[in-house]
């Protein structure tokens, strides 16, 4: 088993024409096959992460609640902050689900929870829990959507794609498409305005989702969308935040001639651009490069920060810590 406690100072339509404003195509579902699994066939994997008042004796309990049932840990990460008398840990182990009922594991999580009087505790077995539930927004640029399409066709992303909605208009002939015709995912066009964002019907599209992801989506969601949704929402943003918020940061950061460029992957909140960021890439820069070659370096950065941010996401990695930050194991 590794066990690390560190202490630190620093934590959710396809085709539609111009003379209609929404259109909505679904195809039949063709599924994916499931991954191979390797190992013992009797043995399943579990991931629980914890969030708690710091307290003698939790690491220790954890590990029994494991252990007592059969069951054996494979790694945890341990973060209690400096001063701040608070516990974080995500472990992931593997049992017997013969020995081990799911719904008995829940039962023994709960006690654990109310025990330490837990702020956070889930518990995910990926090989018997359903998949997440996601929906895609996307705008004009679609390199992030197709990326994360593939990444999911491919298996390495635990989701299910219920649909893909836009406020742009893409034709029958293009690869999105396609590919979304020959998956059964449906694609939703919303013809938005500044008066009209069309979030009502946004809302019921995406009312059975788990989460959203905004795959470069240049719509602001309103406050009252984010309070009737009420779940977490991820964007990528195509600049290195706090720097260049808003509207073309590529432009900016090619115009300040700086020397690394970023993207960088949050959890969406009121305030545009402000919200706990997941995850953060850079690449280096100079004087070579022309705006194009800019463009392209930062589009790469996109789709490999938001699939990055994703799968954390997905693999419980991600918790809250403090206002406005996150603990990403």
């Amino acid at each position: 088993m590794s066990l690390r406690r560190g202490l630190s100072t620093s934590l959710p339509q396809l085709f539609g024409f111009t003379s209609r404003s929404f259109r909505s195509l679904e195809f039949p579902r063709k599924p994916l096959l499931p991954s191979n699994s390797s190992g013992d066939s009797n043995l399943v994997h579990g991931i629980h992460v914890f969030h708690c008042p710091d307290a003698v004796g939790i690491v220790a309990k954890l590990s029994d609640c494991i252990a007592s049932r059969g069951g054996n840990i494979l790694g945890a990460d341990i973060f209690v902050p400096e001063n701040k008398k608070v516990f974080y840990s995500r472990s992931e182990f593997i049992f017997d689900p013969v020995k081990w009922p799911r719904a008995q594991m829940d039962e023994d999580f709960l006690k654990l929870s109310n025990m330490f009087n837990a702020k956070k505790s889930v518990v995910r077995v990926p090989n018997l829990d359903p998949k997440y539930k996601i929906s895609i927004f996307v705008s004009k640029q679609d390199h992030c959507l197709v990326d994360l399409l593939h990444e999911w066709q491919d298996g390495r992303l635990p989701i299910d794609i219920t649909c893909v909605i836009s406020n742009h208009d893409r034709g029958p002939n293009t690869h999105v498409f396609r590919f979304l015709e020959r998956h059964g995912i449906p694609y939703h066009y919303l013809c938005t305005t500044k008066e009209n964002k069309r979030e009502e019907e946004i809302l019921d599209l995406v009312q059975d989702t788990d989460f959203l992801i905004l795959a470069r989506y240049m719509q602001v969601l309103s406050g009252n969308f984010l309070k009737t949704y009420r779940k977490d929402i991820i964007n990528i943003h195509h600049g290195l935040l706090p720097s260049f918020k808003g509207g073309n940061p590529s432009r900016q950061a090619f115009d300040a001639g700086v020397k690394l460029i970023g993207a960088t992957s949050h959890f969406v909140t009121e305030e545009l651009d402000t919200g706990p960021i997941i995850e953060q890439m850079v690449e280096r820069v100079s004087h070579r490069d022309n705006l194009k070659s800019f463009v392209q370096k930062s589009e790469n950065l996109e789709k490999q920060c938001l699939a990055k941010a994703i799968k954390s996401y997905c693999e419980l990695r991600v918790l809250p810590y403090e206002v406005n930050k996150t603990v990403v194991f």
